[in-house]
């Protein structure tokens, strides 16, 4: 009997990328393949022809399409677009791919999330190995692998994609017939788990559903700092404003120079001085157009922040050493080395250089940056009285940094006296009603860009919230104003993700 050896690869089984409480984010799910099949349409001029058919009913490049096609084996398979099964754009298009000559549906399976938008800039897309992603991994993938392409699945592709096995086989030149002469079993790849929940990130993606700008919401659990949601909104186009974007925080930042207020001998009950104007330096800064004329003038500190008065902040400026306000933001965790588990980024602080700069930063302009996760966390870390480093994966492995000094307990009592006063009595009361636990609230405008044709700059539109356990950042890049743009987006999610039995 004459034999002949082989090896057969044995195939991982590509492990599932978990949510809160093991839910799964991304799975195998059932996907149809659209496209060409060549061996139907063997003729090259018929071959282009139903290729430039199928491009238009599916609205894919038709010149690109059409040149693999045509550029293609006699046998091949060339796919134009792939579906969720449950897709309707999949019903839309099937009645009529009978009519385009080889067209055909394949079925077929891969890793995605709920749904195509859900949480993506950071779950990311798996797909066919590329030539790039063969050649760097040294041999572990091979052409036609399914491999993370970005995001989660491809920071964490060799946990979720496990290990091929093979067989060795003496197989008969005659009869075709097998034996397994010698075996190395493949393992399955291990889960990823995150902290994102499908509610809370399902919610955040239905608020910004409808915003046109750069948006985001970032959602925090205090206690432990996991990242309940960051979603980006349509507007991102794609890039993770929620955990990327770095923007000036304007007036949510006065949570930091409160603090840092707080730590150089006022008390939220202390007078300061609240003009309408200010100049320093010979640059005029002024409070917002519709600031309240009953909260001008020697008012406490509750009240200004409560209102967000800019001057009297600014005013405040000399209590504060250069690094007052850096300190303050280490012990809010915005400053912070992020140990997130997949690449964020949090905030900046640096020292002022000049005293215009010194009188912009206690306002979050000048250079003061924040990511939404940056502003969500230092919203738990005021909830929590420490600062609280934001988790997205699950026992990684990253060392944490210092956190700063932790809030006093009348450190905690005051911020948060504060920040519950900007509902009940400032610039967010019509959070007062939101259902569940007291919220407490800041709002947020910071100027950017160049002079319009009225010498008006664009404003991002900020908020921050807290309510029991749960702290969060809402963000729309160009808006009218904290309250007025980004104040809807925290108040419709906190209302979405209000706790059973409230």
């Amino acid at each position: 009997m004459d034999e002949r050896i082989r090896a057969v690869r044995l195939n991982a089984q590509r492990a599932d990328v978990l949510g809160a409480g093991g839910e799964p984010l991304v799975r195998m799910r059932d996907v149809v393949r659209l496209g060409v099949d060549r061996s139907l349409v063997p003729d090259e001029a018929e071959a282009a022809r139903s290729a430039g058919q199928l491009a238009g009913l599916l609205g894919v490049d038709a010149a690109r399409f059409v040149a693999e096609v045509t550029s293609s084996g006699p046998q091949a398979f060339v796919e134009a677009i792939t579906y969720r099964v449950d897709a309707p754009e999949l019903a839309a298009v099937l009645p009529e791919l009978g009519a385009v000559t080889g067209a055909v549906g394949v079925d077929d399976e891969l890793p995605l999330a709920p749904s195509s938008s859900f949480a993506r800039p950071i779950l990311g897309t798996a797909g066919e190995a590329t030539a790039e992603i063969i050649e760097e991994s040294q041999g572990r993938v091979r052409a036609g692998d399914l491999v993370g392409l970005s995001g989660v699945q491809a920071a964490y592709d060799e946990s979720l994609a496990g290990l091929p096995g093979f067989v060795v086989e003496a197989v008969d030149t005659g009869t075709d017939e097998a034996r397994a002469l010698h075996e190395v079993p493949a393992r399955d790849g291990i889960p990823v788990q995150l902290t994102l929940s499908v509610a809370h990130q399902t919610a955040a993606e239905n608020v910004l559903a409808a915003v046109e700008p750069a948006s985001a919401v970032v959602a925090i659990r205090p206690s432990d700092g996991h990242v309940l949601a960051a979603a980006s909104g349509p507007g991102s186009q794609g890039y993770s404003t929620a955990t990327l974007g770095q923007y000036a925080p304007g007036s949510t930042f006065k949570a930091v120079s409160a603090l840092a207020l707080l730590r150089a001998g006022l008390t939220d009950e202390s007078e300061v001085d609240c003009p309408q104007t200010v100049v320093v330096d010979g640059r005029r800064f002024k409070n917002f157009d519709d600031y309240p004329a009953s909260a001008l003038g020697q008012v406490s500190l509750r009240t200004a922040i409560a209102n967000s008065c800019n001057t009297a902040l600014m005013q405040e400026r000399g209590r504060l050493e250069r690094s007052s306000l850096s300190d303050a933001a280490a012990a809010l965790g915005l400053a912070a080395e992020p140990v997130a588990g997949v690449p964020v980024a949090l905030g900046s602080v640096p020292e002022p250089d000049s005293d215009v700069e010194a009188a912009a930063a206690m306002i979050g302009q000048g250079r003061v940056l924040s990511t939404p996760l940056g502003m969500a966390t230092v919203a738990a870390s005021l909830q929590r009285g420490a600062a609280v480093q934001p988790v997205l994966v699950v026992d990684n492995d990253a060392k944490t940094s210092d956190p700063g000094q932790a809030l006093s307990d009348d450190e905690h009592r005051q911020m948060l006296d504060m920040l519950r006063a900007v509902v009940t009595e400032g610039g967010a009361t019509f959070l007062a009603d939101v259902p569940g636990d007291p919220v407490a609230a800041k709002t947020g405008t910071a100027e950017f860009g160049e002079p319009d044709g009225a010498g008006d700059l664009a404003t991002h539109a900020w908020m921050i919230g807290i309510q029991g356990d749960l702290a969060v950042a809402a963000f729309v890049e160009r808006g009218a104003g904290g309250s007025r743009t980004a104040g809807p987006v925290l108040e419709d999610f906190l209302t979405r993700v209000v706790p059973e039995g409230t």
